[in-house]
């Protein structure tokens, strides 16, 4: 991601500065003297210029003469530049845990400030907790999810060029792969074949009232076949790849009637398959070759012994077993393996089974196929881009739901106490008339609220507070979110105790002096 040029560092230090000074000259806060002006300025020039660099000191720095204006760090004067150094500390890309230890300490800060003014602490800190959720955290949010956007973006681009660049070798692999079907094919189909011809050939030639040209034209023939499978074999091995199987293309008959035809060619073979045997075209294919396989190694090797094939298919999977007895004739010679190879190759690449070995005096081939395989991952560019972005995505609305779900509690918090502290500290106007005053306290107590506002309106009482009392404000009505009229109660401090004034202060907008009842 390119950072901003470095000519944008004046004019962001200007567009947080106009906040700020303007704040200040249309009395949004409360009045700070000029020097105090000239440090926030100063602070937000110095953050300017570290953000590159140390984005974390320069949030902290921003968020310095927030809390010194306002321990709850809810102020018109830097709020903007408190959103805009967060948003930069997440597009920065930095750390997560620094971030937090920032959050943490500026949090940490506020919260001494409120404990040691002692007014109102607990709506305070909710307010300084919902300032620092919605003016830090979210733009810190916001700022991580654009960059790593932005991020996502590029990686996904050299990911797409990438693919690109294994998609051609994988084309010229499949050229290679095709070499390899083309052997494997060879193999499966013109190796059976022969071999059906070397069996014939050889039931020829010792079938009787044959002449001893032709017996002889009949032993040449079966050698001839033989020789022509061994080369076949010989090609196979060079063609064929040893890392992974090749597709194999489906044969045009079925088990059966691939039995049905080596039979008639003289090999002694049976098919035993249960009545609720299926056909899956994946699994069937695949079983086709190793019948085929296993009749023609039965037909080489041991000529003459009988073959017995037991195929199962259902909706699980399909399981063949292929076995030959004891060979009558002199077998031929021995083979390379490579037919059995590349069946264990194919059947395992389907998720399934392959054993072959000696059983008994005879041969047997097994295998186990499943009809349903795992779906290859996607993993063309597009779809590798989306899953990353989904990934993507998916984090940010997490991060976002926590901070909103914590934002929720807060505001929910801070009104409910904000009810509770209003509506506790209602002294209703009957309650205050009944008071007379030089009633001692402990008399006045069971009729007053049980908290006072912790936000007096000294500046809109009628009169000063008596010299030598300590008066109680209280709430004249329960409303909230409006203004309201309020009453002050002033004790004086000996040891009575006594009411020695009491004054109902008007709510703001209302021309005309409080009334005032002394002692």
């Amino acid at each position: 991601m390119r950072p901003p040029a470095r000519s944008t560092g004046p004019l962001l230090w200007a567009s947080l500065a106009v906040p700020a000074v303007a704040a200040e000259r249309l009395g949004l806060n409360e009045r700070t003297p000029l020097w105090a002006q000239l440090s926030g300025l100063a602070i937000l020039a110095a953050a300017t210029a570290l953000h590159r660099t140390w984005p974390a000191t320069a949030f902290l720095l921003v968020a310095a003469p927030g809390l010194a204006t306002s321990a709850s760090l809810f102020t018109t004067s830097y709020g903007c530049a408190l959103a805009a150094f967060a948003f930069l500390l997440g597009l920065r890309g930095t750390a997560t845990g620094i971030a937090l230890l920032s959050f943490a300490a500026v949090a940490a800060a506020g919260t001494v400030k409120i404990a040691v003014r002692q007014v109102d602490p607990a709506a305070e800190w909710l307010v300084l907790m919902g300032t620092l959720l919605f003016g830090a955290v979210f733009p810190w949010l916001i700022g991580r999810y654009w960059r790593q956007s932005r991020e996502l973006t590029a990686a996904g681009w050299a990911r797409a060029e990438q693919l690109e660049r294994e998609h051609r070798i994988v084309a010229d692999r499949a050229r290679l792969r095709e070499r390899a079907r083309i052997a494997q094919d060879m193999h499966d189909s013109l190796g059976h074949e022969l071999s059906l011809i070397a069996l014939r050939a050889g039931a020829l030639q010792v079938a009787p009232g044959l002449g001893e040209a032709h017996r002889t034209a009949a032993g040449e023939l079966r050698a001839a076949a033989s020789d022509a499978t061994d080369r076949l074999h010989g090609i196979v091995g060079l063609l064929r790849e040893d890392d992974e199987p090749a597709p194999l293309s489906p044969p045009g008959e079925s088990i059966a009637e691939l039995i049905e035809r080596a039979a008639a060619s003289g090999l002694p073979v049976k098919l035993h398959r249960p009545q609720n045997t299926t056909t899956a075209s994946t699994t069937t294919r695949t079983a086709y070759r190793v019948v085929q396989e296993a009749l023609t190694n039965a037909a080489k090797h041991a000529p003459g012994a009988p073959v017995t094939v037991e195929h199962t298919q259902n909706e699980a999977g399909t399981t063949v077993e292929i076995t030959n007895g004891r060979p009558r004739h002199r077998p031929g010679p021995p083979g390379s393996g490579t037919g059995l190879i590349g069946l264990r190759a194919g059947v395992t690449a389907l998720g399934g089974s392959f054993e072959a070995g000696p059983h008994g005096q005879g041969y047997r081939v097994s295998a186990g196929i499943p009809t349903k395989n795992p779906p290859a991952p996607d993993t063309t560019p597009g779809a590798v881009f989306t899953s990353a972005r989904r990934l993507a995505h998916r984090r940010v609305g997490v991060a976002f739901g926590a901070a909103a779900a914590v934002g929720a509690v807060l505001i929910g918090g801070a009104f409910a106490w904000y009810a509770y502290t209003k509506t506790h500290a209602v002294l209703t106007p009957a309650a205050y008339t009944s008071l007379k005053t030089g009633t001692p306290l402990e008399e006045t107590v069971p009729r007053l609220p049980d908290r006072t506002i912790s936000d007096p309106p000294v500046d809109r009482a009628p009169t000063p507070p008596p010299p030598g009392t300590d008066c109680r404000y209280y709430r004249a009505s329960g409303e909230l979110f409006v203004p309201v009229d309020h009453f002050r109660l002033c004790f004086n401090k000996d040891n009575n105790h006594e009411l020695v004034e009491k004054s109902a202060i008007p709510k703001p907008g209302i021309n005309g002096p409080g009334v005032t009842n002394k002692k």
